[in-house]
């Protein structure tokens, strides 16, 4: 079940460079299935936090509208084509955000989820390299758009700001609950080492006849 989330995840982080052109059906469907599937990935987080179930519908209701609504806005007004959406540092937040947003007990099946956004993120952007080539008569011809898609800055200075604040950001948040995570990991495995231990122990009262 873990891998085919991954598959889907990985599958569906392909097209999120693509949120940056503008009104159309692949931002539209990329929207609307986040504000569906994040508040989903985040249930467990939120039985971690200890969350009655009123409140989890509730909080899961405004990440819907959040995203469906508010990040379709701002992506409308304020994107640009190749911008800083098709950078590393934007598949970087990418996976910290998927990486905060699944909360399993198991580390490295975080990880794993994880690193098939980073994955499919980054497929995108190899594949917008490759497309800006094209093979002539005289030999390879390169398009406008031919190093814009993998790309560390951009052309402006505040998106630049934005994105690398928000990466930074993020990578200290996910990297603090990482360590806790781990933390918690280890001491579950003590936990379940010990009851083992003491159901194989016999009681010191107990004999024999």
């Amino acid at each position: 079940m873990t891998c085919a989330l991954a598959g889907g995840m990985c599958a569906v982080a392909g097209m999120m460079p693509d949120l940056d052109s503008g009104p159309g059906i692949p931002m539209r469907e990329s929207v609307a299935f986040a504000a569906a599937v994040v508040p989903m990935v985040m249930i467990h987080r939120f039985n971690q936090i200890g969350l009655p179930l009123e409140a989890m519908i509730l909080i899961g209701a405004a990440i819907y509208l959040a995203i469906r609504f508010g990040v379709s806005w701002i992506l409308k007004h304020y994107a640009i084509h190749r911008g800083m959406f098709h950078s590393f540092p934007a598949m970087a937040i990418a996976g910290q955000i998927t990486f905060l947003a699944f909360g399993a007990d198991d580390p490295l099946r975080r990880y794993f989820i994880s690193s098939a956004v980073v994955l499919g993120f980054l497929t995108h952007l190899v594949l917008d390299e490759i497309w800006s080539v094209q093979m002539g008569m005289f030999g390879p011809k390169f398009k406008k758009s031919f190093g814009t898609a993998m790309k560390f800055h951009g052309p402006k200075l505040w998106p630049n700001l934005l994105t690398y604040g928000l990466f930074i950001l993020l990578g200290a948040i996910a990297a603090g609950d990482a360590a806790w995570n781990e933390r918690m990991a280890v001491v579950r495995q003590q936990m379940e080492q010990a009851s083992r231990s003491m159901q194989t122990t016999p009681a010191p009262w107990a004999y024999r006849r």
